[in-house]
């Protein structure tokens, strides 16, 4: 097969883009680093360090479990409105498909400020609902779970890419197929659990695996604005730990360290769903 010439920018640019910062990351995971000198070899000191640093291993915990909760939560979200509007025709349709793709062009400085007005305990319009309907408010921003929760909540709707590639995945199904079920009768939950979740399965999984990823780096923003890692590190995630370690207390080869055991455990993680939409994308060609 002839490669396209038109590739080669495309993985140049990868390989400054990703190749040399990993390159260079894992250079001075191995030395002692605080930019005020040239980095110190040290061997794998660094990485001794870190298996015994439980605040590190904290925030993985606290990483992982936001990624539990708000994957299925996006995939939910984006999977939904992709199905709902590859249907409709109508003069809502464009409205529908901009407010589904929409918090995903908002910055996420921004976004995560307008989290931070609307969950606010004393004036926030989220809090002040449920005090209306004569609930107890959450402590959102001021509790470990509630700020959990907050964080779930801000990286929850952006869900613009994964809408529209379910939305085109939903599209690509055969409209046969649907006329051949509707014609023996088959109910919309028939339809939707035998033909359009198992033939968009291979999709949803590859979408899973790339939320994990984007999670990890989009928790980021929120975390540092919209409770700053608290209350007592309960929404201390990863990111912002190497952040931490690497710019507030200078320490960039223990960082790079860090970055490159998030890295490994990232790929570990994305491995199972990866391999499974692989298996099932195999299994319908044959």
């Amino acid at each position: 097969m002839r490669r396209s010439p038109l590739a080669w920018p495309f993985l140049l640019g990868s390989l400054l883009l990703v190749g040399a910062p990993v390159v260079i990351g894992g250079w001075l995971a191995l030395s002692d680093y605080y930019s005020f000198a040239g980095p110190r070899f040290t061997g794998l000191d660094n990485l001794h360090r870190a298996a015994g640093d439980h605040l590190f291993w904290r925030s993985l915990a606290t990483s992982a479990v936001i990624a539990v909760i708000a994957v299925p939560l996006r995939l939910a979200l984006a999977m939904g409105a992709a199905l709902v509007l590859a249907r409709r025709r109508g003069p809502l349709d464009s409205v529908g498909r901009v407010a589904a793709y929409l918090p995903s062009v908002i910055p996420d400085a921004a976004w995560a400020l307008l989290w931070l007005w609307l969950l606010n305990p004393l004036y926030g319009p989220v809090p002040q609902l449920i005090r209306g309907l004569g609930l107890p408010a959450p402590g959102f921003l001021t509790e470990p779970w509630g700020a959990r929760t907050a964080l779930v909540l801000a990286v929850s709707f952006q869900i613009g890419e994964a809408f529209v590639v379910g939305l085109a995945a939903r599209r690509a199904v055969p409209a046969g197929w649907y006329a051949a079920l509707a014609l023996e009768g088959a109910s919309s939950w028939f339809t939707l659990t035998r033909l359009t979740l198992p033939v968009m399965a291979p999709l949803i999984l590859v979408l899973a695996a790339r939320d994990v990823i984007v999670l990890l780096q989009n928790s980021f923003v929120p975390a540092m604005l919209l409770t700053e890692g608290g209350p007592t590190n309960a929404t201390l995630t990863a990111p912002l730990l190497i952040w931490r370690r690497a710019f507030e207390y200078g320490e960039l080869g223990y960082a790079s360290t860090l970055s490159l055991i998030l890295l490994v455990l990232t790929g570990v993680a994305v491995a199972m769903p990866l391999w499974l939409a692989a298996r099932l994308a195999r299994r319908q060609r044959g």
